[in-house]
């Protein structure tokens, strides 16, 4: 049994047994960028890209949308357009909420700018890494994406791809354009300490599934791979391997060129090219913690060993017993929303939830519909592969459906009635913060997944893919509710333990992860939104 088992029970039981360091209180004034700071990197760029007819969230987010035939293949448009409609920053927003920065947000240097992807505290800590070969239109190298400026700065000259090639092991798209995703640690741990790692491995997952439903709306798809030599990449990236972890590399296919020959990968015991360029760090004090350096190295330890196509069979939800009937619901359908309108919607709700005007079947039904089918990797899945990820809805104030919690089957789109009555005293009692009003939502859901059974089945990796699953999940959530035009939240901070008796999960090993809150809002709210891209 790996560090991973230990790590998951501590997070699990965090809201009853404190994880360490219980005191800790984060040095704002101290605090990191929100992204990595290269000074002297050469840098170009990246160009504007319009958004087609038909890119909607319902191709993006629900079955069966995304390319049927061959994957169309990127361009520097494409990829720009991804990038920035996912992670750049492309507006300022103000609102009178119930989060504690409140009091903060008006101060330029404290401004909220709002991006397309969500991050747990707002800190966006994941950083993205464009190794392009020969193919690509600039000249081949590394570059790290500023998400400030929307545009490459240039870590390395030279084709290195070969490189990323071998630490895949034989994976992935023939191509030589790859996206690397890390993350600095202190940009998050600053805040959230030894729970930084749950934190920063969900963001992973929003990005990888904001990544996902803008390229399966315009007929791309993408293979992401979690299994890697991450030892050999951190090598090529010039990074300190306890200071920032690699989470994800994702191929691209690439439009046609007459590329030359692509650079083989070096031999052992020949000198490897390496990043030489380091980031400048904005905090005077940087601080390490010990549960978290330790979970780091024990999913990077074995992360070159992919597991077998068919080892994660035994670790999906199992099938849904009991005696109440199922309820069906509507059928899942999307107003035509394209998917940049819904993503530069998307926002936190923070305390603004109104019951006054129930969520209808239809929008929860589309939401249930839509987050069950988020897969981070799932282009990189064998045909057949199971959903890890059950989800529980609590219902408040849902047009024609009782007040209580349920289980949404998705391959009959129902749901099914695990624990009766108003549910609303539960889950303001088993919240820690005072930044939502839950009883007020129309529903809030709850993904769970069997941790345990994952890293038993491909070890201490796994946990990386739960959390991937799990942020894309949140950031599906986002999206489907943006597209409706409802207000939506998503919380870590909240008794994991007290859910799990709730919904009688202590003998199936699924464990609930995260509350994703969705309900209308109070009219005329006093919002400020400016567009800068």
């Amino acid at each position: 049994m790996g560090h991973a088992h230990d790590y998951a029970t501590a997070i699990m039981h965090r809201g009853r047994v404190p994880m360490e360091p219980a005191d800790f209180v984060p040095d704002w004034a101290d605090r990191p960028r929100k992204a990595k700071y290269y000074p002297g990197a050469p840098s170009f760029p990246l160009p504007g890209t319009s958004y087609p007819a038909g890119a909607t969230v319902a191709a993006g987010c629900l079955p069966g949308g995304g390319p049927s035939g061959p994957a169309l293949p990127f361009s520097l448009p494409l990829l720009s357009g991804m990038l920035l409609d996912s992670y750049g920053l492309v507006g300022r927003r103000l609102g009178v909420q119930a989060n504690t920065d409140l009091g903060a947000l008006p101060h330029y240097p404290q401004a909220n700018w709002s991006r397309g992807t969500a991050s747990g505290g707002g800190l966006y800590p994941v950083s993205v890494y464009w190794v392009s070969g020969p193919s690509g239109p600039p000249a081949p190298g590394v570059h790290y994406y500023s998400p400030p400026h929307h545009s490459m700065q240039r870590l390395l000259a030279g084709d290195v791809s070969g490189e990323v090639r071998a630490a895949l092991g034989g994976y992935g798209e023939e191509t030589d354009q790859y996206l690397v995703l890390g993350v600095k640690y202190w940009q998050n741990s600053f805040k959230y300490n030894s729970f930084s790692f749950h934190a920063v491995s969900m963001d992973v997952g929003t990005v990888l599934q904001s990544w996902q439903i803008w390229a399966r709306a315009r007929g791309l798809r993408l293979a992401p791979a979690l299994w890697f030599d991450e030892a050999r990449l951190t090598r090529l990236l010039g990074l300190d391997g306890d200071e920032e972890g690699l989470f994800a590399v994702v191929p691209l296919l690439w439009e046609p060129s007459s590329r030359p020959a692509e650079a083989p990968p070096r031999q052992d015991g020949a000198e490897r090219p390496a990043v030489r360029l380091r980031d400048r760090e904005r905090s005077r004090t940087v601080l390490g913690f010990d549960a978290l350096r330790r979970i780091h190295r024990a999913t990077a330890e074995h992360a070159a060993a992919r597991p077998a196509p068919d080892a994660l069979d035994g670790c999906a939800p199992a099938p849904l017993t009991g005696s109440a009937e199922p309820l069906a619901l509507p059928p899942a359908a999307f107003p035509d929303v394209d998917v940049r309108t819904a993503v530069r919607a998307r926002r936190s709700s923070f305390g603004r939830f109104d019951a006054t005007v129930p969520v209808t079947a239809a929008q929860l039904a589309t939401t249930l519909a839509a987050c069950a089918a988020a897969r981070p990797c799932a282009g990189a899945e064998p045909e057949g592969t199971p959903g890890l990820a059950r989800l529980y809805a609590f219902v408040n104030h849902v047009e024609g459906i009782e007040p209580g919690a349920y289980a949404y089957e998705p391959k009959s789109h129902t749901l099914r009635l695990v624990t009766p009555g108003a549910p609303g005293s539960f889950l303001q009692r088993n919240y820690f913060l005072s930044n939502y009003n839950l009883e007020q939502a129309g529903a809030v859901v709850v993904p769970t997944v069997r941790t345990t059974a994952v890293l038993d089945a491909v070890g201490d990796r796994g946990y990386v893919l739960v959390n991937a699953i799990v942020g894309a999940i949140a950031q599906t959530f986002y999206t489907a509710a943006a597209a409706f035009g409802l207000g939506a939240g998503v919380a870590l901070g909240f008794d994991n333990i007290s859910y799990v008796e709730e919904l009688g999960l202590e003998d199936s090993g699924e464990a609930p992860l995260l509350i994703m809150l969705l309900g209308n809002e109070r009219p005329e709210p006093a919002d400020f939104r400016s567009d800068i891209a």
